[in-house]
């Protein structure tokens, strides 16, 4: 049997925030509920205070808290 990729249908988009506001970046999936992700550069980021992961369905969702410079 062979295993369907899981592709985005929905790329992440730049989105630009003021300092110490939170942003969301989601990205759509062609397959639900996949295993996301979610990285900074070579780090992979860890559900925290500060980042909080959601994912429905096909939707995957980043929302960072009280955003930094170092955020970008």
């Amino acid at each position: 049997v062979l295993a369907v990729p899981v592709l985005f249908k929905q790329a992440l988009e730049n989105t630009e925030t003021e300092e110490g506001k939170s942003v969301s970046l989601r990205c759509e999936l062609t397959k639900a509920d996949a295993t996301v992700v979610w990285k900074k550069g070579e780090a992979t980021l860890q559900a925290s205070a500060k980042y909080e992961m959601k994912q429905k369905g096909t939707v995957a969702e980043l929302v960072i808290h009280n955003a930094e410079p170092e955020d970008a």
